[in-house]
């Protein structure tokens, strides 16, 4: 939204300068009288409009997709290193309450929980964010 933001703004002031137009570049929309994206940066992140929108111009819809989900995926291992699920916070609990991996050592348990956690993390925001593009494409979100 911020990107939508600064984008339309910057349009309205200074649509003739070639890296505005980069960053957005904005019609009068046909229904509601708003502006909404027709190039730039601002268009290719945001929805296809619909399904019928996703085949009449498809590298739209594979930047919007690539978009939606690389920002989940990152976000989601993001928040498990500032939520407290980080692998070295994990191994940090199950040592308090002396829980231990069979055949492993203890100082083994954080190594062994970074080969699950991030990854799990990660593919759990492309899930995320395939069901948000999914459903943006049928038209269900706003």
């Amino acid at each position: 939204s911020n990107v939508y933001f600064m984008s339309q703004l910057l349009y309205k002031r200074f649509g003739s300068n070639f890296l505005v137009r980069l960053f957005g570049r904005w019609e009068e929309v046909s229904y509601g009288g708003h502006l909404g994206p027709v190039g730039g940066l601002a268009y290719y992140i945001s929805a296809p409009k619909n399904l019928a929108d996703v085949f009449e111009n498809p590298l739209h819809a594979v930047f919007y997709l690539t978009f939606m989900l690389s920002a989940c995926a990152l976000f989601s291992k993001t928040w498990i290193e500032i939520s407290g699920s980080s692998a070295r916070d994990v191994a940090k609990q199950l040592k308090q309450q002396q829980y231990f991996i069979q055949g492993h050592r203890e100082s083994s348990l954080k190594k062994e929980l970074d080969r699950y956690i991030p990854t799990a993390a990660a593919f759990g925001g492309l899930c995320i964010g395939a069901l948000t593009a999914f459903s943006d494409f049928l038209g269900a979100i706003g």
